[in-house]
């Protein structure tokens, strides 16, 4: 059964979570990364077990990276990912942070391909580094040229977001060699941020950044936060390539403290038996890739939808409205240009794109993770809404 499909409007909105309570109850939500699926049952049976037995203590053990490793050898064909180069941190932009203090300091420049997770501008420069943009190029995906463009500013890092958010891009082999290459050449550090990964739906294939060559002193995070919707239980992994083995020895120990023992039992049975019911979810969220492009077509024929080739997530091109747009980018609560319109006049939560960086401004990115009902009633309203905004402007 389709995972998407089994929740109500009415389950939806008894859910406490801030997808569903940030805003009014006449608003739809398509806005941050929270799935409407009820739970895996390898995950709920994991849980249910734990809570029944009282086991709530401290995580141990290498149990969520071998259960990761042996997902990453059936999905991706990948076994290089050894469970001894792997860390507990309590989620990907922490661990993020960590790996950034392990081969970064202080005013360090860090580069993101923007437009790009608006927590990579947060994280980073609350750790103290200074961000640098490689803009992506007018097709959406990595442009060689600009990022080596900011790679001769002296970065120490850069900071990948593979698959792509917002833009739903799945980075190629090519690519990724070419990145893998630059960033030898300018003695850069790249850290992967992989959370997507097992998102990538038909069409595409996902290539761990850590099984380029050249990538051997990189770092990359998992999580099963996305794939499995475990957002709320914290746990994720931060992955060594051979030659960065040292550096995270020197990971202190207090970091792997922070993940919650029921969230590392989650994303452990995610990856270890959650395998088909994620199979299920693909097939959903391939169905509603498909919905959504026939309803942009139909209620929205002025604007052009990214068709994305992983996530749950479109960048959707609002630029013809002309609406105005200014803000700060990494502010994730800010709601200003298209979003604010389709908030205001349409009842439909998006995110605004300028907080994505340089380039998302005038785009909106919408969250199709939901109920084929949902997404073609949110359709609906937005397409009203530029009616009426079209007649008024």
């Amino acid at each position: 059964m389709n995972p998407l499909e089994v929740l109500t409007l009415a389950e939806l909105r008894g859910r406490t979570s801030m997808k569903w309570k940030t805003h009014p109850p006449d608003v739809l939500p398509l806005w941050v990364a929270e799935l409407d699926v009820p739970l895996a049952p390898a995950v709920r049976e994991a849980l249910h077990r734990a809570i029944a037995t009282g086991d709530t203590g401290y995580p141990c053990g290498r149990g969520y990276a071998e259960a990761l490793a042996r997902f990453a050898e059936r999905r991706w064909g990948w076994d290089g990912l050894a469970a001894g180069r792997t860390a507990l941190v309590p989620d990907v932009m922490l661990g993020v942070v960590e790996a950034l203090r392990l081969v970064t300091d202080p005013g360090d420049a860090v580069v993101v391909c923007s437009p790009v997770y608006p927590p990579f501008y947060a994280f980073v420069t609350h750790a103290g580094r200074r961000v640098v943009e490689a803009p992506l190029g007018a097709d959406g995906r990595l442009d060689l040229t600009t990022l080596e463009t900011a790679l001769r500013e002296r970065p120490k890092a850069l900071l990948l977001s593979s698959p792509h958010n917002p833009t739903g891009v799945v980075h190629t082999r090519d690519e990724l060699s070419a990145v893998a290459v630059l960033a030898r050449r300018h003695g850069v550090r790249v850290i992967a941020d992989e959370i997507h990964a097992p998102l990538v739906l038909g069409g595409a294939e996902f290539t761990p950044y850590l099984r380029i060559p050249g990538a051997e002193d990189a770092f990359a995070l998992f999580s099963a936060s996305k794939g499995w919707n475990l957002a709320g239980l914290n746990a994720a992994l931060l992955v060594a390539g051979p030659e960065a083995a040292a550096d995270l020895a020197r990971l202190p120990e207090e970091v792997s403290h922070g993940p919650s023992h029921l969230g590392v039992l989650a994303h452990t049975a995610a990856f270890a038996g959650g395998g088909e019911w994620l199979d299920e979810l693909l097939r959903g969220l391939e169905q509603n890739r498909d919905l959504l492009t026939e309803l942009v077509a139909e209620h929205l024929p002025g604007l052009s939808l990214v068709r994305p080739e992983a996530t749950y997530l479109a960048w959707l091109d609002c630029r013809p409205l002309g609406i105005p747009v200014t803000g700060r980018p990494g502010v994730v609560s800010e709601v200003a240009g298209p979003a604010r319109m389709f908030l205001e006049h349409a009842r439909v939560a998006v995110t605004s794109g300028h907080v994505f960086g340089t380039g998302g401004a005038g785009f909106v990115r919408l969250n199709f993770g939901t109920s084929p009902v949902i997404l073609s009633e949110a359709l609906r309203r937005m397409g009203e809404a530029v009616s009426r905004f079209s007649r008024t402007t």
